[in-house]
């Protein structure tokens, strides 16, 4: 059995259970391999063949082949070769889900480039310290995001062009329909190997800045089996896959979009700008879509509008959920309204998708991260990556070598080498395993907190607070919310002289919304004479989380 072509026929034959698929599985990586030919140009022979079918925020809907896809990535990639982008450079990408964004990407991976997604989001300290560190060449933005882009370019000394999908009024902002008029269509995309560079995502840092975790162009087909292991005999006749997962993230861009495309399915591309229930329903419905990927929060969310099905006519067949527990009754409420079963499935930035649940071939067992995806080893070890008994706590590890799993931290070796105990990538989680292997999350090993399905870290929510003038010291923690699973708190130690009041609460909040990311900033925030610290003088977050937890106990 392969692990990069269609799998749909082999990977979950009927009538095999978990462990003969996980046992017969074996890995077929193409020394040569580039995304943008496999997810894209190879499916462009069929001129109907739709791609995608894209909404707007007016509700406008259109609808974009493959081969158009292929004509305006190959006119692009020459467009951004002709400004001197060669292999190996970064194409800044700050674009919501939109057909440029996926033609920005292909361009890239055509040229050998490196794709760095930046969620639209980030406000512009976040964003220009990804761009600074990532050495971005060239950024292709829109209208509602191109001030923000050209208010931090100006640091940026390897940035060399801005191009603008809608607007190019300002100085020195290329206009993208402009640059590819008339340039021709055709093109040989680069040979890649499949150990090539070629996707940049950058991860919440939780004791410093945010790291850059460097993907090859294997790491398309590394994400394959949970794709069909999550959506039962993905891809099927009529499949149609949405998420509101941003394409900025590994959840949205590799866990939907790209996949998707490799098997040739349509994907639909709406994001609203803040996640809306009834709007989610409602283009569930109109696009007949049959897969998704929802993370619990919004499920919990749908959940309360009620009973859709006298509402919104749904043609769901499967869905992924992650990110955070769902939970017994979330899970039954899906079942019986949704007509579903949401399958739990588990990874990070650096290797993405490696544990999960699928109904066809395995009990579910509400609140577990599931089993091993066939061609993933995972397991718990402890502190020296030795394996720990069944039943024991310790960190979820991925072995390597693994084709879903990231080349290095760029420009960061010290942190690639904390990454693995020998050759196990140590994930940050603790777990549990269970006698039938299936993983049980216990907690974080450190303190990224875990927000609505966005994995956050507290360093640069740290960092943006006491950039205020009333802030002397803050730390940041997740405390525990209904809906989102944690809400970011923020703890503030105020400069001498300095009162805390509820409007300088409210403008704290607005500094870290502004500056870093609407789904960054502390929904609350205490005042406290003193921060616990260490001798070093390290803020101690677990004594933080010790006393809201003991805090949140009495309440009750």
């Amino acid at each position: 059995m392969v692990g990069y072509r269609a799998m749909a026929d082999t990977l979950l034959p009927r009538g095999e259970t978990y462990a003969d698929v996980y046992a017969r599985f074996r890995w077929a990586v193409p020394s040569v391999y580039n995304i943008a030919v496999d997810a894209c140009d190879r499916h462009a022979g069929d001129r109907s063949r739709v791609a995608l079918v894209y909404e707007d925020d007016a509700g406008r809907v259109s609808e974009h082949t493959f081969a158009e896809f292929r004509a305006r990535s190959n006119q692009l990639a020459r467009a951004l070769a002709s400004l001197g982008i060669a292999r190996g450079d970064r194409v800044g990408i700050v674009l919501p889900q939109r057909p440029e964004t996926a033609v920005a990407h292909l361009a890239a991976y055509k040229l050998g480039a490196v794709a760095l997604p930046l969620s639209t989001l980030f406000g512009p300290d976040a964003l220009e310290y990804r761009l600074r560190d990532a050495g971005a060449k060239v950024i292709v933005t829109d209208g509602e995001n191109l001030e923000r882009v050209l208010a931090v370019a100006k640091g940026l000394p390897e940035l060399t062009r801005v191009i603008s999908v809608d607007r190019a009024d300002a100085d020195d902002v290329l206009d993208y329909a402009k640059i590819i008029a008339g340039v021709p269509d055709s093109l040989d995309p680069v040979a890649t190997a499949a150990e090539d560079p070629a996707i940049l995502i950058y991860t919440s840092g939780t004791t410093g800045p945010p790291k850059g975790a460097l993907h090859a162009h294997r790491v398309l087909i590394g994400h394959l089996p949970a794709i069909e292991f999550y959506h039962e005999y993905f891809p099927k006749p009529g499949d149609r896959h949405w998420s509101p997962a941003d394409w900025a993230w590994a959840g949205g861009l590799l866990d939907v979009l790209l996949p998707s495309w490799h098997y040739g399915v349509t994907v639909v591309a709406h994001r609203p700008k803040k996640f809306d229930a009834e709007r989610a329903f409602d283009v569930l419905a109109r696009h007949r879509v049959r897969n998704t990927f929802l993370v619990p929060t919004m499920l919990k969310m749908m959940r309360s509008v009620g009973d859709p099905r006298g509402r919104w006519p749904l043609a769901l067949r499967s869905m992924f959920t992650g990110g955070e527990a769902v939970g017994e009754e979330v899970i039954h409420w899906a079942r019986e309204a949704l007509g579903v079963t949401p399958h739990e499935g588990f990874g990070q930035t650096e290797v993405n998708l490696v544990l999960g649940n699928c109904s066809l071939l395995m009990p579910v067992r509400p609140g577990s991260m599931g089993r091993p995806i066939p061609g993933h080893v995972v397991d718990i070890v402890d502190d020296q990556g030795r394996l720990v008994p069944t039943g024991e706590i310790g960190e979820v590890a991925v072995q390597r070598p693994d084709p879903v799993m990231f080349l290095r931290y760029w420009n960061n070796e010290q942190a690639t080498r904390e990454k693995f105990a020998g050759d196990w990538a140590l994930t940050g989680d603790l777990a549990r395993k269970d006698a039938d292997g299936y993983f049980w999350f216990i907690g974080r090993k450190d303190d990224l907190i875990s927000s609505g399905g966005y994995r956050i870290g507290p360093s640069e929510i740290e960092d943006c607070l006491q950039g205020h003038p009333a802030v002397a010291l803050a730390a940041a923690i997740g405390a525990p919310d209904p809906v989102r699973g944690e809400a970011v708190k923020a703890f503030v130690q105020l400069r001498e002289g300095v009162t805390g009041t509820p409007g300088l609460a409210r403008e704290l909040q607005t500094h870290v919304r502004t500056r870093l990311s609407a789904h960054e900033y502390p929904r609350e925030i205490e005042f406290i004479e003193a921060l616990p610290v260490t001798t070093t003088g390290k803020v101690k977050r677990a004594d933080l989380r010790q006393l809201e937890r003991t805090r949140r106990r009495l309440e009750t």
